[in-house]
């Protein structure tokens, strides 16, 4: 088999592309919308990506041009404090906005992300970042995970082989640092996941609904304590291949806050183990009060 025919060099001719990004001027998000009259008829679920946003002016018209037609309902951008003209042009595309006078976070941001797919009556949240790193035509697929009621919370695993992620840009350092935190998590939560710490995630609505991720962090280490919640709150999770690309615009985090990241992720691991073991008890897997409406 020659190699332009070989499956497997898909991601790498992906990879290889030159990052091609639409001028914003031109690009409305009807582009991308399902028409009203194909909602009731196709699909009887309302599906809302959310966007945590910070300096993503160059890249999220790219991010949204690789929407497949008809993949979601409505797009939500929370920009956090940004310094760029992010929140001018997620207007000019046509997008839902809501803004933070000050930056809250990279957890604080998917807080008010949560709350507005909520409030927009969203029945699936697909949550994926406005920088152009991960692959948006894989929407449909993790969203048809669960719509067929197979998981209850999808993530895009980075790291389908080695070789994929190193050619993408993945450092060394954030691969083994990946794979020893991935694994550890797969053996003290009982799951087999392929990549605990990605960016593009999809939520069915009752996830988000119960778990009290308000009580989390602000800091990048949400995402590790929600998806511990999810598991002590008996939600099935999966994965599947996204690939992703690595530039100086997309977001990442240095070697030193990577490295209290990873501290703080064995940390709440262990602290659910303490939970569950009954020797402490903590808020971050208690449920919310029943008359809670955020947490």
């Amino acid at each position: 088999m020659s190699a332009n025919n070989d499956p497997g060099n898909t991601t790498m001719r992906l990879l290889d592309q030159p990052l091609i990004q639409p001028r914003h001027e031109i690009f409305r998000i009807e582009r991308i919308l399902r028409p009203e009259g194909e909602r009731a008829g196709k699909r009887r679920h309302k599906v809302v990506a959310v966007m945590p946003a910070y300096n993503a002016e160059s890249t999220l018209a790219a991010t949204l041009a690789d929407f497949p037609v008809g993949s979601v309902d409505e797009v939500i951008l929370v920009d956090d404090g940004s310094k760029d003209r992010t929140v001018q042009v997620a207007r000019e595309i046509g997008l839902t906005v809501f803004e933070h006078p000050h930056n809250r976070g990279y957890g604080g941001n998917q807080k008010t992300c949560y709350r507005q797919a909520l409030e927009h009556g969203a029945d699936i949240v697909v949550m994926i970042h406005p920088d152009y790193q991960y692959d948006s035509r894989v929407i449909p697929h993790a969203v048809g995970i669960i719509e067929l009621g197979i998981c209850d919370l999808v993530l895009g695993s980075r790291i389908r082989s080695r070789a994929e992620a190193l050619a993408g840009g993945m450092p060394k350092y954030k691969y083994i640092s990946n794979r020893f935190l991935t694994a550890v998590e797969n053996i003290a939560l009982g799951q087999n996941l392929g990549d605990f710490h990605s960016g593009f995630r999809v939520y069915r609505r009752e996830v988000l609904e119960r778990l009290p991720y308000e009580r989390n962090s602000d800091d990048f280490v949400f995402d590790t304590q929600f998806l511990v919640q999810a598991v002590h709150f008996g939600f099935r999770l999966g994965d599947i291949p996204v690939p992703v690309r690595y530039f100086p615009e997309a977001s990442s985090i240095n070697f030193k806050r990577s490295v209290t990241y990873g501290l703080s992720t064995l940390a709440v691991v262990g602290r659910y183990w303490l939970n569950r073991l009954g020797l402490r008890s903590s808020p971050l897997f208690q449920p919310k009060a029943p008359d809670a409406t955020s947490g």
